[in-house]
């Protein structure tokens, strides 16, 4: 018989004290502590010409239908030469070649083919300019990388990541692609895009200087704001800021866009309308179980902050963090690197739960403008089920991940004040991490006009069996009205197509019937059905077991 996992306990007083012993969470619901704005609703990936693949568009649809507000998209690779649109880690689109006199040839239809699916899916880009053509690059041959998992990172460093040789014809097909985009889709639509130029130039995406990344930024900007005055322009897409070198860039950067003379125009400054920069955090394996480090990632965030916010000119821009995620290669599946066999089950969905309620709580220590995190995760076409990859979904199933969003989309209004006794706080994961003998056992709480959430997790960094955390929920701040109330789970038996997978036997080639069970099992359930409460003075209290590496989502409407 399946234990009863969700237990109401009558209220008697608001002036509720507990032992130490137990694990107690109190929402008020009357304290306000910031918006609950949207900035997860960001996901990318390395492969643009997935978007329009039957997995793909299933995704991309997916992804628009849980969020409130429209999902934005980033990809690299989109002015790529060549046609292969099956590699991994790599994408084309032939947008530029050069006649046999040298003069440039657009060719918009692949580049058309992956905005209209994002479009028609309610989906809207974060346009990135990249990467070099052949025809455009210093140093093309050789072009294409063959990169597979378990060879070398660095081999996908080939010659699409050189500076162009003529900066005005890049300048040109920047002009280009936006007149083109504003043509096709109409500038207001445009308008509500972010752009932005190249990935991790400070690492071997770039393969020139700092000061030429800054060079053809002036370039991409000053030709996009002529194409479209109102574009909103940004970057550099630096890699994690703990580290000296990314930090020194981004810095960099900032005082270039900021004081120094423009490549392009000549005058002091460049156009920055958003700031951009990676965290990361660095699982490993430790007495043969995956450990990961939230601390990692944090750390790159907290410094990201507070070097943008550092700038008295740029302190209030909006900032993307353009790849926000628990380690750096989506595409290293957990055989090659076996640190990533968090990816399948409920640690990635915990882990995501945890650390994105931390990016909230950083962004409000450094009052930072915080507009998106990019989950690098999509989905790879033609691979094997659950290899272990980092992505929402697998040959068209949904893993559990996938629901964490779902959840974040039923949040909404004012986030509030939540309280726990064994909650970590974030300068606590920043600094160390999950690692002591007690888990995260913690809350994010939000309301609205009518209704309220509070998404649950019991998460540590060690992947390892422990026992179930009773939590005693306290909640105040109520209407004292008649609520309905609709418990969501996400564990080894609920919203886990994972968990399925494998009691059938992992099958490679499941039958029709076991791919429809699997489609069911991906999906957000409920863990009990909803039941109707009525607040005393406005408090309820309840308790709730949360396995290990669970998620719950408490939804409440009146």
């Amino acid at each position: 018989m399946k234990k009863i996992a969700f237990l109401i306990i009558a209220v008697l007083t608001a002036n509720l004290s507990f032992s130490q012993e137990k694990k107690t969470i109190n929402v008020d619901f009357n304290k306000p502590i910031g918006k609950m704005y949207p900035f997860w609703a960001f996901f990318g990936a390395d492969e643009p010409n997935y978007a329009y693949m039957k997995d793909g568009k299933k995704l991309l649809s997916e992804l628009s239908a849980l969020s409130p507000v429209p999902v934005y998209f980033r990809a690299h690779s989109m002015l790529n030469s060549g046609h292969d649109t099956l590699t991994l880690k790599w994408g084309s689109t032939n947008v530029y070649t050069e006649d046999a006199k040298g003069n440039p040839v657009y060719d918009w239809t692949i580049v058309d083919k992956i905005v209209d699916t994002y479009l028609q899916r309610g989906i809207k880009p974060l346009a990135q300019f990249s990467f070099m053509p052949e025809a455009l690059s210093t140093k093309p041959q050789p072009y294409e990388h063959g990169w597979k998992p378990g060879m070398p990172y660095n081999d996908i460093y080939k010659g699409w990541t050189f500076p162009p040789k003529d900066y005005k014809k890049w300048a040109d097909l920047v002009y280009a692609w936006v007149k083109h985009s504003v043509e096709r889709y109409g500038k207001a639509e445009v308008e509500s895009w972010y752009w932005e130029l190249w990935n991790e130039p400070n690492i071997g995406y770039w393969s020139g200087t700092v000061q030429e990344y800054c060079k053809l930024y002036d370039y991409t900007a000053d030709a996009a704001k002529r194409a479209l005055p109102t574009i909103r322009m940004g970057g550099p897409e630096t890699t994690g800021p703990s580290w000296t070198k990314a930090a020194d860039f981004l810095k960099y950067f900032l005082t270039h866009c900021s004081t120094e003379k423009n490549y392009a125009t000549g005058k002091i400054g460049s156009p920055l309308d958003f700031i951009s920069f990676h965290a990361k955090g660095s699982p490993k394996i430790v007495d043969n179980h995956v450990q990961m480090n939230m601390g990692t990632q944090l750390r790159d965030i907290s410094e990201g902050f507070k070097i943008v916010t550092s700038f008295e000119k740029y302190k209030k821009l909006p900032i993307i963090i353009g790849e926000s995620d628990p380690e750096g290669c989506a595409a290293c599946g957990m055989k090659t690197n076996p640190q990533n066999a968090y990816r399948n089950g409920t640690m990635y969905s915990s882990y995501t739960a945890a650390s994105f309620a931390r990016k909230y709580a950083l962004a409000d220590h450094f009052k930072a403008n915080l507009l998106g995190a990019v989950s690098w995760s999509f989905e790879f076409e033609n691979q094997p089920y659950f290899y272990g990859f980092r992505d929402l979904a697998t040959n068209g199933i949904d893993k559990p991940v996938l629901n964490v969003f779902r959840m974040f989309g039923l949040m909404s209004g004012q986030r509030v004040n939540v309280k726990g006794n064994q909650s970590y706080t974030f300068e606590m994961v920043r600094d160390s991490s999950v690692r002591g003998k007690n888990a995260d056992i913690d809350a994010l709480a939000s309301k609205d006009v009518n209704s309220a959430a509070v998404m649950l997790w019991n998460y540590h960094d060690d992947d390892v069996k422990a026992e179930d955390a009773t939590i005693e929920l306290n909640l105040s701040g109520l209407p004292n009205k008649t609520i309905n109330l609709q418990h969501y789970r996400i564990d080894d038996e609920n919203s886990n197509s994972y968990e399925v997978w494998k009691k059938m036997g992992s099958p490679q080639s499941p039958s029709k019937e076991q791919i429809s069970i699997l489609e069911k099992a991906g999906q957000l359930t409920l863990l009990t059905s909803p039941v109707y409460l009525k607040p005393k003075n406005g408090i309820l209290k309840m308790n709730v077991i949360l396995p290990r590496q669970g998620v719950s989502l408490l939804k409440m409407d009146w």
